[in-house]
């Protein structure tokens, strides 16, 4: 049961009744809002003014507001609406109809969430990480993001197909195959094979660009007689200049390497013929590459779990699609989307300056060539009616020439939507690093989140009990049980952090505000579900029936009537997040909810209440509570605790 969407319902025909051009009226409804201060009632509808612009009345606003409110149906919603200021319709919601509301939303597994009238099938493809290297922090918003959308899409009850894009197969794999020929630590690998696997990743990396400088400084700028002379001498010259960049423009580039023609590059060229041989199915390299996957998807899944998000149902890599190219390559040929580009090559054209490879000039694909194949794929096997694209904000222009070349070679059944996200950023302001300038590794800061949770958890419990709380002995938790709750917390402020940021926005990746055990935080969230869970236990009340036979709603204090409204508004989040795939809605309303029981908690007495009756119905609130926190908590994937 949405509030919002009930409302609006009753506004529809009336304002179809009045409006001159139907095509206005969802405009119109959309203007219907809760209201932004209580005094002026729940709700409140801004159509008035914008319906009499359309009829040619703007002086008369007040008075078509008067006439929508004649036009409304009769209905046991709303208490009779009013006219304020140039035309705004206030509306407040019958005592009667918030007591009905809420005992159906007790006795509703899903605490007044309906299914979607129209169900939908996705495809949501998120995480994504190359398989060669462990999982870093520019992993986490997709991961996270992603899996909060698979949930809340399942609870409304659509059928969601998560498939993570797995990049096994590129040139990731040939930096391996050399770095492994040529420069493998034999008892570091068998101890442990990603760890190992990374510090080659890393090496040859790093390997390949000072290559690269020292060949185009020694190839274009080199000082001969000073060469002849000191050979060592020049040569780190030359490697310092490219290294931290001339003030010259016109001999350094942007990178600060030194400009000209390319020169070779031994350390590339090795790794592009090692992963050219994996490709062209080379036995050994083969091999290798089985070897090097299955430890490498376990140290992924490691990490997954960890982060506790839901299991893909599908895990498809690069390596899966690369069977399929050649016939995707000749099938958008053959329908004409494709044109010759240099040496043989083959584009797709955009626009002037806007194409996208899908064969080199070698005969090799492309990445774009493989996004194609992957919607083919989806498109013929699941059948999707949408599918979304949890990939940052820099792959935008990416996905736009993929998803158009799609629509071109016939692809249109289904929806392509690209949900970018912004970048996690350091104190600085910049992309967040290790110290030693490489991406944060995420199994280390999940570890470090854990670790600080569990030191919050125990200083919560100190902190109450030294003030008097009635809280357990600290002896009273088992080691089990306090492991569990420091993740909860530990993992549940960074998952949190970033959901309830924007989606399209960066945000700064801070601990200490993460933890905070005040404001828009997971730790706030889940010590107000705690506290919750605390009155039943002191009061020893059995929850059960508060959600099989509801007690009668009293609103005896503003307090409770807010409390009320919040709670009934759990749907119109849910439904919100799902329509923008923007799970900070969620966090939102949880702040908002909060903060209503906050104050409900600091003036209405729930144990010590004047009535039994009055108890009963303020007990019937602070289970609906803790039960909404729990249930939006968990579609952001996030656990409660029961005792913090």
């Amino acid at each position: 049961m949405n509030l919002l969407t009930q409302i609006r319902s009753l506004f529809e025909p009336a304002l179809t009744a009045l409006a001159p051009d139907r095509a206005k009226v969802p405009d119109l409804l959309a203007a219907i809002k809760p209201a932004s201060n209580a005094d002026h009632g729940d709700y409140q509808a801004n159509c008035a003014m914008a319906l009499a612009k359309t009829l040619n009345r703007p002086k008369e606003a007040q008075q078509v507001a008067k006439e929508i409110i004649a036009a409304l149906p009769a209905n046991d919603v709303l208490e009779a609406p009013t006219v304020a200021g140039p035309g705004f319709i206030n509306l407040r919601l019958k005592p009667d109809f918030l007591a009905k509301a809420i005992a159906g939303i007790a006795t509703d597994a899903k605490l007044g969430v309906s299914l979607a009238v129209k169900s939908k099938r996705f495809v949501i493809d998120y995480s994504s990480p190359n398989v060669a290297k462990p999982l870093h922090v520019g992993h986490l918003r997709s991961t996270i993001i992603g899996d909060a959308l698979t949930r809340v899409l399942r609870f409304l009850g659509h059928t969601v197909i998560a498939d993570n894009h797995l990049g096994d197969w590129g040139t990731q794999f040939g930096i391996l195959l050399y770095g492994y020929r040529t420069f493998l630590n034999k008892e570091a690998y068998k101890k442990n094979p990603v760890r190992e696997l990374a510090r080659l990743y890393v090496l040859i990396r790093n390997l390949t660009t000072t290559v690269d400088i020292l060949s185009r400084g020694f190839t274009h700028h080199r000082d001969e007689a000073a060469f002849q002379t000191n050979a060592v001498a020049e040569l780190t010259r030359v490697y310092i200049n490219g290294l931290k960049r001339a003030s010259d423009p016109d001999d350094y580039d942007d990178e600060g390497g030194a400009k000209g023609p390319p020169a070779p590059n031994p350390v590339a060229n090795a790794c592009r013929e090692e992963t050219a041989k994996l490709h062209t199915g080379d036995a050994e390299n083969l091999k290798l590459w089985h070897e090097f996957m299955p430890p490498c998807m376990e140290e992924i899944h490691k990490v997954y779990r960890k982060l506790e998000i839901l299991p893909f149902d599908h895990e498809h890599g690069e390596s899966f699609y690369q069977p399929m190219l050649t016939d995707v390559v000749e099938s958008i040929q053959a329908a004409g989307v494709s044109e010759e580009g240099e040496g043989g090559s083959l584009i797709i054209r955009f626009g002037p300056e806007n194409v996208s490879l899908i064969r080199k000039r070698d005969g090799a694909f492309t990445y774009t060539t493989t996004d194609l194949a992957t919607v083919k794929y989806r498109a013929e096997t699941f059948k999707p009616d949408v599918a979304l694209y949890v990939v940052d904000f820099r792959q935008g222009q990416h996905f736009a020439n993929v998803f158009e070349g799609a629509r071109r070679w016939g692809y249109t059944s289904m929806a392509l939507e690209h949900v970018k996200f912004g970048s996690v950023l350091g104190k600085d302001g910049k992309p967040l690093k290790t110290r030693e300038g490489g991406a944060t590794e995420l199994m280390q800061l999940l570890e470090r989140a854990v670790e600080l949770g569990g030191s919050l958890f125990e200083l919560i419990h100190w902190k109450r009990s030294a003030q008097g709380h009635d809280v357990p002995n600290w002896d009273e938790f088992a080691e089990e049980e306090k492991t569990n709750i420091a993740s909860a917390i530990g993992i549940g402020a960074v998952k949190y952090a970033d959901l309830s940021q924007n989606r399209t926005t960066d945000y700064t990746f801070d601990f200490a505000k993460m933890l905070a055990t005040n404001g828009n935080t997971a730790t706030y969230m889940q010590y107000a579900y705690a506290r919750c869970r605390a009155i039943f236990r002191k009061g020893e009340v059995n929850e059960s029936r508060f959600r099989t036979n509801p007690p009668a709603l009293i609103t005896s204090h503003a307090a409770e009537r807010a409390l009320v409204l919040q709670l009934l508004r759990f749907p119109e989040a849910v439904e919100a997040a799902a329509a923008d795939y923007s799970p900070h809605l969620i966090t939102s309303y949880l702040w908002d909810l909060a903060k209503s029981y906050s104050v409900f908690f600091e003036n209405c007495p729930v144990l010590k209440a004047e009535t039994p009756e009055l108890k009963d119905s303020r007990l019937l609130l602070v289970d609906l509570v803790s039960r909404v926190i729990k249930q939006a908590l968990d579609l952001l994937g996030i656990r409660v605790v029961e005792r913090m």
